[in-house]
Protein backbone atom coordinates (compact mmCIF):
# COMPACT_ATOMS: atom_id res chain seq x y z
CA UNK A 1 0.00 0.00 0.00
CA UNK A 2 1.24 3.39 -1.47
CA UNK A 3 2.05 5.77 2.32
CA UNK A 4 1.64 9.09 0.59
CA UNK A 5 -0.73 11.27 -1.32
CA UNK A 6 0.95 12.43 -4.04
CA UNK A 7 1.02 15.16 -6.81
CA UNK A 8 3.35 16.78 -9.19
CA UNK A 9 3.22 20.26 -10.23
CA UNK A 10 5.42 21.33 -13.46
CA UNK A 11 3.81 24.85 -13.97
CA UNK A 12 4.88 26.75 -10.77
CA UNK A 13 7.66 27.75 -8.34
CA UNK A 14 8.15 25.83 -5.11
CA UNK A 15 7.20 29.26 -3.43
CA UNK A 16 3.81 29.37 -5.39
CA UNK A 17 3.26 25.78 -4.98
CA UNK A 18 4.06 26.17 -1.42
CA UNK A 19 1.59 28.98 -0.94
CA UNK A 20 -0.98 26.76 -3.02
CA UNK A 21 -0.58 24.14 -0.64
CA UNK A 22 -1.34 25.69 2.45
CA UNK A 23 -4.16 27.83 0.85
CA UNK A 24 -6.04 24.19 0.52
CA UNK A 25 -5.46 23.12 3.72
CA UNK A 26 -6.49 26.26 5.15
CA UNK A 27 -9.61 26.16 2.65
CA UNK A 28 -10.21 22.07 3.90
CA UNK A 29 -9.90 23.01 7.66
CA UNK A 30 -6.55 22.09 8.28
CA UNK A 31 -3.90 24.38 9.67
CA UNK A 32 -0.30 24.07 10.19
CA UNK A 33 1.11 23.62 13.41
CA UNK A 34 4.49 22.70 12.35
CA UNK A 35 6.79 23.45 9.53
CA UNK A 36 10.42 22.21 9.33
CA UNK A 37 12.81 23.63 6.18
CA UNK A 38 14.62 20.25 5.74
CA UNK A 39 17.05 21.71 3.35
CA UNK A 40 18.20 24.94 5.67
CA UNK A 41 18.80 22.88 8.26
CA UNK A 42 20.69 19.86 6.69
CA UNK A 43 22.47 23.14 5.56
CA UNK A 44 23.47 24.31 9.15
CA UNK A 45 23.38 21.02 10.69
CA UNK A 46 25.63 19.04 7.77
CA UNK A 47 26.57 21.55 5.71
CA UNK A 48 24.99 19.99 3.03
CA UNK A 49 23.33 21.54 -0.24
CA UNK A 50 19.93 19.77 -1.14
CA UNK A 51 16.85 20.98 -3.30
CA UNK A 52 14.04 22.57 -1.42
CA UNK A 53 12.49 20.34 0.59
CA UNK A 54 9.69 21.58 3.24
CA UNK A 55 7.71 19.57 5.29
CA UNK A 56 4.16 21.09 6.75
CA UNK A 57 2.60 19.52 10.06
CA UNK A 58 -1.09 19.44 9.36
CA UNK A 59 -3.88 19.57 11.97
CA UNK A 60 -7.67 19.53 11.38
CA UNK A 61 -8.85 19.85 15.07
CA UNK A 62 -12.20 18.53 14.79
CA UNK A 63 -11.05 15.08 13.45
CA UNK A 64 -7.69 15.59 15.92
CA UNK A 65 -10.00 15.23 18.66
CA UNK A 66 -11.64 12.56 17.41
CA UNK A 67 -9.10 10.49 17.18
CA UNK A 68 -7.66 11.42 20.42
CA UNK A 69 -11.24 10.84 21.76
CA UNK A 70 -11.15 7.05 20.37
CA UNK A 71 -7.20 6.16 20.75
CA UNK A 72 -5.80 8.79 23.16
CA UNK A 73 -1.70 7.52 22.57
CA UNK A 74 -2.51 8.89 18.43
CA UNK A 75 -1.41 12.15 19.10
CA UNK A 76 2.20 10.21 19.12
CA UNK A 77 1.20 9.73 15.21
CA UNK A 78 -0.08 13.36 14.58
CA UNK A 79 -0.17 15.52 12.83
CA UNK A 80 -0.90 14.79 9.29
CA UNK A 81 2.31 15.42 7.33
CA UNK A 82 2.90 17.28 3.98
CA UNK A 83 5.55 17.78 2.00
CA UNK A 84 6.76 20.23 -0.92
CA UNK A 85 9.99 18.83 -2.61
CA UNK A 86 11.83 20.07 -5.85
CA UNK A 87 12.17 16.82 -7.46
CA UNK A 88 14.70 18.11 -9.48
CA UNK A 89 13.51 17.31 -13.49
CA UNK A 90 11.40 20.57 -13.29
CA UNK A 91 8.42 19.41 -10.75
CA UNK A 92 7.28 20.56 -7.45
CA UNK A 93 6.16 16.98 -5.85
CA UNK A 94 3.43 17.40 -2.79
CA UNK A 95 2.84 14.64 -0.78
CA UNK A 96 0.32 14.17 2.15
CA UNK A 97 0.32 11.48 4.54
CA UNK A 98 -2.00 8.65 3.72
CA UNK A 99 -3.50 8.13 7.57
CA UNK A 100 -5.04 5.05 6.53
CA UNK A 101 -1.55 3.77 6.14
CA UNK A 102 0.38 5.20 8.77
CA UNK A 103 -2.63 3.88 11.16
CA UNK A 104 -2.59 0.26 9.92
CA UNK A 105 -0.70 -0.75 13.22
CA UNK A 106 -3.49 0.21 15.56
CA UNK A 107 -6.39 -2.46 15.77
CA UNK A 108 -9.08 -0.28 16.23
CA UNK A 109 -11.59 -0.47 13.30
CA UNK A 110 -13.36 3.03 14.71
CA UNK A 111 -10.04 4.93 14.27
CA UNK A 112 -9.72 3.70 10.83
CA UNK A 113 -13.00 5.30 10.24
CA UNK A 114 -11.95 8.64 11.14
CA UNK A 115 -8.44 7.39 9.26
CA UNK A 116 -10.81 7.38 6.04
CA UNK A 117 -12.51 10.75 6.48
CA UNK A 118 -8.92 12.16 6.90
CA UNK A 119 -7.82 10.21 3.68
CA UNK A 120 -10.36 11.61 1.65
CA UNK A 121 -9.87 15.21 3.35
CA UNK A 122 -6.03 14.70 2.65
CA UNK A 123 -6.96 13.82 -1.28
CA UNK A 124 -9.18 16.89 -1.80
CA UNK A 125 -6.49 18.67 -0.66
CA UNK A 126 -3.74 17.65 -2.84
CA UNK A 127 -6.42 17.62 -5.65
CA UNK A 128 -6.79 21.67 -5.45
CA UNK A 129 -2.97 22.71 -5.31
Amino acid sequence: MAYTIDRAISDASFEDVTERTRKALADHGFGVLTEIDVAATMKKKLDVDMPSYLILGACNPSMAHQAIGIEPRIGAMLPCNVIIRDTGNGDIGVSAVDPVASMQSVANDRLTSVAGEVRKMLETVVRDI
